[in-house]
């Protein structure tokens, strides 16, 4: 073969030769390779939990006593101020359906303050104002459980349909190291019984509660029915509400001038539209005799036994 024929063909070809050497070694791996290799995806951003509120609904519970806080957790970082908020939600693998849960202060001053109170503040820190001090007999709803500092708080759920809603003006937080936390079903409503086998009766004349089982006495107990200016009505009345807390302010246009403002009034059975209840007084002893605005006045004890024990149906007899 003629070496010049040779050597002119390596000069011509050569070029295409190395470039296409560079296309196999440094191209190919990375394109022509990856057609066919599958596309690794992005992970899916996690949905954040709005509220509090929503963690418990999405975990079917609102919380569980701070002594069996042994289940599962969700927590969000809130900042509240310079203080770092968690909100705590525990889940129970058996909660109960249809309830609330309440805190209520069991340890506490007494109807005169005495003693030591528990304070009711205005953010989760103990450096926080103090909004109230909670008497013992006090029951208030739970809105939410948050950690702030690795203490355990319940922020209150307030009322609505205050008649002086102006006199609110902060959140509401209590320690729960401080008071005991409970299940109720909360406000509770229902056509009344046909014929209701349960009856309260009660003695204006005598302030004595009587409460029947059919014809066999369940309770007697002293009362503190209306004032003078305020009385309780007379009358036959049936339970149509329940509730174990309700915040209840005064003055009460057409029916009371004083001025009083009483969160977490306990273990309320409401029988009359205008708010005529029987419930528990934390806030004094003169059981015995008139006391009220209007409603029927029990100690704590009778009135939460009592309430546990009545249902929406009960008839109440007023007599003198």
């Amino acid at each position: 073969m003629d070496t010049e024929q040779v050597t002119w063909k390596l000069v011509i070809y050569a070029p295409f030769f190395c470039a296409l050497l560079w296309l196999v070694v440094a191209w190919a791996p990375q394109n022509i390779l990856g057609l066919y290799t599958p596309r690794s995806q992005a992970a899916p951003a996690l949905t954040p939990v709005p509220t509090a509120a929503q963690a418990y609904a999405d975990a079917d519970a609102l919380v569980t006593p701070v002594t069996t806080q042994t289940q599962a957790t969700v927590t969000s970082e809130v900042p509240q101020g310079t203080t770092t908020v968690t909100i705590l939600v525990t889940a129970s693998s058996t909660p109960p359906k249809e309830q609330s849960p309440y805190l209520a202060v069991t340890e506490g001053c007494g109807h005169a303050y005495s003693g030591d109170c528990v304070h009711m503040r205005s953010a989760p820190d103990t450096n926080a104002s103090i909004v109230a001090n909670l008497r013992k007999g006090v029951v208030l709803k739970i809105a939410e459980v948050v950690v702030a500092n690795g203490r355990t708080w319940y922020n209150i759920a307030v009322d609505n349909n205050l008649h002086h809603p102006e006199r609110v003006t902060s959140d509401w937080y209590v320690a729960a190291d401080v008071v005991s936390s409970f299940y109720d079903p909360g406000e509770t409503y229902r056509t009344p019984d046909p014929a209701p086998i349960k009856t309260i009766v009660v003695d204006r004349s005598e302030q004595m509660l009587y409460a029947y089982d059919e014809d066999v006495l369940f309770m007697s107990e002293h009362v503190s029915t209306g004032l003078e200016l305020t009385p309780t009505p007379a009358g036959e009345f049936t339970i149509y509400k329940k509730t174990p807390s309700r915040y209840m302010q005064g003055p009460l246009p057409g029916i009371s001038d004083q001025e009083y403002d009483l969160p977490g009034v306990p273990w309320n059975l409401y029988f009359t539209q205008d708010g005529a209840v029987i419930h528990g007084a934390y806030w004094h002893d003169k059981f015995g005799q008139p006391w009220s605005h209007g409603c029927v006045n029990l100690p704590l004890d009778s009135a939460k036994k009592l309430y546990e024990w009545a249902t929406v149906g009960t008839k109440v007899i007023v007599q003198d």
